[in-house]
């Protein structure tokens, strides 16, 4: 289970990129086999109750805000989480800690009700009122309009329909907070330039603060999709979980020392690049790249550039150019010698 950090940077006013800060080992128990004793089974339970993800989901975001109040003179400073549907149940949402706003998915199907009206009489105060739309039934109820945010994804800012409601009370879940339902219309798109219009699957998400605008719900949660991007560049590039390791503290520490040294390959990169005026002259571009893109670098192009600067001098190849030497075909060719500067920059990481 990974926490990431968004790092606003960038030319576009909203973009950031996410920095791992927070990697912890999450093994499920081994399941007994069929028939084995009950006592394995009851045992197994329990395993499996204290090990669910959510469960260790709510240690980590405690975790995190004692951090931010006790080492990083941060207590004054909210923290906004953005998680997928798997946190977004009563499991995280009743034990969040103060100064916390979490920001998650939910079903399409959720009950949800009204705060309850005001009440003079005798007994005990309701908590819930009526019962309030399902978020699929708040998208389909034409007489609530959509509303139109702009946000930033995707290397630019698109405009979005949104409906929302608040506050609201979610009795499966919600416990006491007051919650904001937002309900954002699918955006179209197009394979091609030609091709028919398709569309997405609609987001249904809530927030634990009824006051956030609308435009910091929305940018907070599309930079939930950073991570995404950390896990495959950790799967893909840095091979997390393929090293072949036995000892035990070795299939904890190996995967934390990547990630460890994925998140501060990702801090010298924005420290070297994020400012216009950054004296670090970059790579050239790929000749079949079109136009100036304002999205970050990819993680390729920041070991590219970690290559080129410990490996270059020595090499030879500190100078770079974008153009390619021409060789004449030759019928019968000689042997073909490698480069050895070109085997070594070509590599994969």
């Amino acid at each position: 289970m990974q926490i990431s950090a968004a790092l606003p940077g960038g030319e576009a006013p909203c973009a950031a990129n996410m920095i791992p800060i927070d990697f912890r080992h999450c093994p499920t128990p081994l399941k007994p086999r069929k028939d084995a004793p009950k006592q394995e089974w009851i045992e197994y339970r329990k395993e499996q109750e204290k090990t669910k993800i959510s469960k260790r989901g709510a240690e980590q975001i405690h975790a995190l805000r004692h951090s931010l109040d006790t080492e990083c003179d941060a207590a004054d400073r909210l923290l906004i989480l953005g998680v997928d549907a798997s946190f977004t149940n009563s499991t995280v949402l009743k034990d969040m800690p103060e100064r916390t706003i979490l920001i998650g998915r939910i079903r399409k199907d959720a009950k949800l009700y009204h705060l309850p009206e005001e009440y003079g009489g005798k007994g005990r105060r309701r908590v819930y009122g009526k019962r309030a739309p399902t978020p699929e039934e708040l998208r389909k109820d034409q007489s609530v309009p959509w509303k139109k945010v702009t946000a930033f994804a995707a290397g630019k800012t698109h405009e979005f329909k949104i409906k929302t409601l608040a506050p609201l009370k979610w009795r499966a879940a919600g416990g006491k907070h007051d919650l904001r339902l937002v309900v954002i219309a699918p955006l179209g798109y197009r394979l091609s330039k030609n091709s028919r219009l398709l569309y997405r699957q609609p987001g249904y998400l809530i927030c634990m603060d009824p006051n956030m605008s609308l435009e910091e719900i929305l940018q907070y949660y599309l930079w939930r999709w950073g991570i995404e991007v950390n896990f495959r560049d950790e799967k893909t590039c840095l091979g997390i979980g393929q090293a072949q390791v036995r000892n035990k503290n070795s299939v904890e520490k190996v995967p934390q020392l990547l990630v460890s040294s994925y998140a501060i390959l990702l801090l010298a990169e924005h420290a070297a690049f994020a400012s216009p005026q950054s004296p670090i002259d970059t790579l050239p571009k790929p000749k079949w790249r079109k136009g100036k893109s304002i999205r970050p670098s990819s993680t390729e192009e920041a070991v590219n550039h970690l290559r080129a600067e410990i490996w270059g001098k020595n090499l030879g190849i500190e100078h770079f150019s974008g153009f390619a030497e021409r060789i004449e075909m030759d019928m019968k060719p000689e042997k073909h010698i490698p480069h050895l500067a070109s085997a070594v920059c070509y590599a994969q990481p």
